[in-house]
C-alpha cells in the first residue's frame, strides 16, 4: 500500500474519505483497485476502511469505524445519532441494526434514509468525542426509543446510567427535544430503567420476569445470619434467586475457577432456602418456557418452607411433650 496512505490511515484512525486519498496522490481507479485487492474495504461511495483493521475488529468495533467513515462523507454540521452515536459512546447496545448509519442533520426537515444511511432533523447541537461529531448522550439514549423500542432504549439507558455517563434527569431533559410520537416511547423507557443493572442480559431479565407478572428485585445481597452467601441478579417472590449467565466468563482456566466459585455460591444460597435458576441469552427469547421454570422453582421454595414449618412445629410439640 501507498507509503503516504498508511500514514493517512495511522492519523484517522482506520478510515478514509475519496478527498482525502486525493490528498496522497490517490484518485477514484487507486481506490478500486485497493478494494479490489482487498487492501481497503468500500463501506459507501467515497467511504473506506482499512481492510485489516476492518476483518480483526469485533462486530461493535467495525460498525464504529463505519460510522466515522460513513460520518467523514458528509456536511461539517452533522453528526452520528441515535444507535450510531449510542455505539460511538461505548455504550453496550441491545439489538443493533448494523446495517444503518443515523447521521443528525440540519439540512433535513424529516427522517429519510438512503443508501443505509438515516438521516434524521437536527435536535441539539453535536459534540466532538475522540474526533467525532456525535449528538449528546442523553439525546442519543432517548432517540433509541423510536426506531429500535422501549427494550433497546432502556437496556443502553441501564447501562449508561450503571456507569455514570449520565444522569435520570439529563435523558429526562433530552426527551423534550424529540419528535411527537418518539417522546412517549422515550418516556416509557426511562420510567422502566434501573441503574443497579450491570449488563443487557440483566436488564432483559428483570423486564421480562415483571411482564411476566413476577414481583422482582434487583441486585440482592443474600445473607444467612452474619454470613454474607452472595449477591443476585434479581429476587422473584423473596423465594427464587434468578441469574442471567453469559457464559463468557467461564472460557479458559479463569472460567473454569469463576464456575467452581459460582456453583459453591449457589449451594450456599439453596442451603439457605432459596430456589436458584440461571436464564441464558436464548430462554429470554421464550417467556413462556422461562415462567414455567421459575414457576417450578417457586414451588419446590414454598414446599421447603411449609416442610421447614412443620418440622419445627412437631419439634416443639416432642419438646413440649417430653417436659
Amino acid at each position: 500500500m501507498n507509503e503516504r496512505l498508511l500514514t493517512l490511515l495511522a492519523r484517522t484512525g482506520g478510515v478514509l474519505t475519496a478527498r482525502e486519498a486525493r490528498s496522497v496522490g490517490l484518485d477514484a481507479i487507486d481506490l478500486s483497485c485497493l478494494a479490489r485487492t482487498k487492501e481497503l474495504v468500500r463501506v459507501r461511495r467515497d467511504a473506506y476502511v482499512e481492510a485489516s483493521r476492518y476483518h480483526e475488529s469485533s462486530p461493535d468495533d467495525r460498525y464504529r469505524l463505519v460510522c466515522r467513515a460513513v460520518l467523514a462523507t458528509r456536511g461539517p454540521h452533522e453528526a452520528l445519532s441515535h444507535h450510531s452515536a449510542v455505539s460511538t459512546y461505548g455504550i453496550d447496545t441491545f439489538r443493533l441494526d448494523r446495517s444503518v448509519v443515523d447521521i443528525d442533520s440540519p439540512s433535513v426537515a424529516s427522517t429519510r434514509i438512503r443508501a443505509r444511511v438515516r438521516t434524521h432533523p437536527q435536535a441539539l447541537a453535536p459534540q466532538v468525542l475522540n474526533g467525532v461529531k456525535v449528538v449528546p448522550l442523553p439525546l442519543a439514549l432517548a432517540q433509541l426509543a423510536g426506531p429500535r423500542g422501549v427494550m433497546s432504549a432502556l437496556c443502553s439507558m441501564d447501562n449508561a446510567l450503571h456507569h455514570d455517563r449520565c444522569s435520570m434527569a439529563d435523558i429526562k431533559a433530552a426527551i423534550e427535544h424529540l419528535q411527537g410520537r418518539h417522546q412517549g416511547s422515550a418516556r416509557a423507557a426511562l420510567a422502566l430503567v434501573d441503574p443497579a443493572s450491570e449488563s443487557v442480559g440483566e436488564s432483559r431479565l428483570r423486564i421480562v420476569l415483571k411482564d411476566l407478572g413476577f414481583d422482582v428485585t434487583t441486585q440482592v445481597d443474600i445473607s444467612r445470619g452474619p454470613r454474607f452467601l452472595g449477591r443476585v441478579d434479581a429476587l422473584v417472590d423473596d423465594l427464587v434467586a434468578v441469574e442471567f449467565d453469559g457464559l463468557v466468563k467461564y472460557e479458559g482456566v479463569q472460567g473454569s475457577q469463576n464456575l467452581v466459585a459460582e456453583k459453591r455460591r449457589e449451594s450456599s444460597i439453596t442451603d439457605g432456602g432459596l430456589e436458584f435458576v440461571r436464564v441464558i441469552w436464548s430462554e429470554l427469547d421464550d417467556p413462556v418456557a422461562l415462567a414455567t421454570r421459575v414457576h417450578q422453582a417457586r414451588g419446590r421454595a414454598l414446599h421447603r418452607v411449609r416442610a421447614a414449618d412443620l418440622v419445627t412445629h412437631k419439634a416443639g410439640s416432642r419438646t413440649e411433650i417430653s417436659a
